[in-house]
C-alpha cells in the first residue's frame, strides 16, 4: 500500500510559477514510478509527467514540455513538480498518482492516488 499527499497548490498570474510536492508513504517498492495527472472542470483527468524512481527516467505531456520539470532524489523523498511559465489552461486540481513500474501517462497505469492540489491560473 501507498499513501500520497500533495501540497503546493495555490493561485498565480499567467507567467508565473509554482512548486507542487508529493510525499509518499508505505511500500517504497510500489511507488518507485510516481506521476502527476490534471483535471479541469468538466474535462478527464490527463497525464501530466511521470518519474521512475529507479533510473531516473522522465516523461512529460506535449503540452507542458519545456515548462514544467519533474524530479525525485530518491524513493523516500517527495516528487517535486516545477511548474513555470504557467498559462490559464494549466488551471486544474493536480493529482499525485504511483505504481511500480512507469507504463505510460495513462490512469490505468497507477494503482496509488492523492486527494488533489487545486491550481488555478489567472489571465
Amino acid at each position: 500500500q501507498v499513501q500520497l499527499v500533495e501540497s503546493g497548490g495555490g493561485s498565480v498570474q499567467a507567467g508565473g510559477s509554482l512548486r507542487l510536492s508529493c510525499a509518499a508513504s508505505g511500500s517504497t517498492y510500489s511507488s518507485k514510478c510516481m506521476g502527476w495527472f490534471r483535471q479541469a472542470p468538466g474535462k478527464e483527468r490527463e497525464g501530466v509527467a511521470t518519474i521512475y524512481t529507479g533510473g531516473g527516467s522522465t516523461y512529460y505531456a506535449d503540452s507542458v514540455k519545456g515548462r514544467f520539470t519533474i524530479s525525485r532524489d530518491n524513493a523516500k523523498n517527495p516528487v517535486i513538480l516545477q511548474m513555470n511559465g504557467l498559462k490559464p489552461e494549466d488551471t486544474a486540481m493536480y493529482y499525485c498518482a504511483a505504481d511500480t513500474l512507469c507504463r505510460g501517462l495513462a490512469m490505468r497505469n497507477f494503482r496509488y492516488w492523492g486527494q488533489g492540489t487545486q491550481v488555478t491560473v489567472s489571465s
